[in-house]
């Protein structure tokens, strides 16, 4: 059976108030002997600290909320690895939430970090394009955590008016269309996510403009995950079309999708279909072709958003994040 906090403070011979004062971490501060009386027991004893009265002795915990999409998506990974590298020096623990883009599940949530008392809580992934009801939710959640003392940061667009990590995804869109038109590409795919998440919209309508209308031979729609990429890169190909082609998905693990459904076709890349996908995630150097996409620093992005959510500048701010263009053996014309 677990020690009682009552049992420590009896072994030091202390009130029980004393004791959480001196364990759960409160403002008041007893006498350095008597904390060192109550340390000693605790450890004698095995006492484990309760989390949630620590908090409310403190008005907040050690801990930063981090809520994603997809935590199996590199791209999410590593930003967590950028957030836990800021939290983590600070004494911060991350408690992480994957939401698979439900909204209500997003909104739920920021609610339950805030009952746990986070001191931060990022939420990284695409906002939807339209204004409804779980979204009115979510903003609603997120105020009453601010007006509690809560800190919060957003990665993907500028959201009301809280703080938010931006990355360039239309200008990294339009550098890659010009850039693959340089290369001697002339006719193009787009392969996308859902029209009501904002970073596919994005991406794909900006690379679009680019080309211009006359060059996209087709577009298709999927889910913005590896196997969205490989059943709606699978359908579109199947119907056939001019070749070559080169195919723009919106996201890295979009684009690998569409490869493993060109190899089921017996199309050659880039012989029959290059293909170019959006983020640059780690796995991309160890694929047959390397695949060229547009990178973003996605830890440096984590690292931006917890500096947002921890640090003591005030009023909100929003970090723009730079893409860059990677052209790789998926898009050579030559090969």
């Amino acid at each position: 059976m677990a020690t009682t906090l009552q049992e420590v403070a009896g072994s030091a011979g202390v009130s029980l108030a004393t004791a959480s004062r001196v364990l759960n971490g409160s403002d008041r501060h007893p006498r350095p002997d008597v904390v060192a009386k109550v340390r000693a027991a605790a450890e004698l004893l095995g006492y484990v600290p309760h989390a949630q009265a620590q908090a409310l002795a403190r008005s907040s915990s050690d801990l930063v909320g981090l809520v994603v999409h997809d935590i199996s998506d590199p791209y999410f990974s590593m930003i967590a690895g950028g957030v836990q590298s800021v939290a983590q020096p600070l004494g911060k623990q991350t408690l992480l939430a994957s939401t698979g883009r439900d909204p209500e599940l997003e909104t739920a949530a920021v609610r339950s970090l805030a009952a746990h008392r986070t001191q931060a809580i990022i939420l990284a992934g695409s906002r939807r394009r339209s204004s409804d009801s779980a979204q009115r939710d979510l903003v609603a959640a997120c105020r009453m955590y601010e007006r509690n003392g809560g800190r919060l940061a957003f990665i993907g667009q500028p959201f009301e008016d809280f703080s938010a990590v931006v990355p360039d995804n239309r200008g990294g869109a339009r550098r890659l269309a010009q850039a693959l038109m340089e290369a001697g590409h002339e006719r193009f795919a787009v392969l996308e996510g859902p029209r009501w998440l904002r970073t596919s919209v994005d991406r794909a309508d900006a690379f679009r403009r680019e080309v211009g209308a006359e060059r996209v031979v087709w577009s298709a729609t999927g889910d913005f995950s590896r196997s969205g990429g490989y059943e709606a890169g699978l359908a579109a190909l199947q119907r056939g079309g001019p070749s070559p082609i080169c195919l723009f998905a919106v996201s890295d693990v979009m684009a690998l999708g569409a490869l493993a459904a060109c190899r089921e076709l017996g199309l050659s890349v880039p012989g029959d279909v290059s293909i170019a996908g959006f983020d640059d995630i780690p796995t991309l150097l160890d694929v047959t072709p390397t695949l060229t996409t547009v990178g973003l620093d996605m830890r440096g992005i984590g690292v931006a958003a917890a500096e947002l959510a921890l640090g003591t500048a005030t009023g909100s701010q929003n970090i723009h994040i730079p893409a860059q263009v990677r052209l790789r053996a998926s898009t050579a014309i030559d090969a």
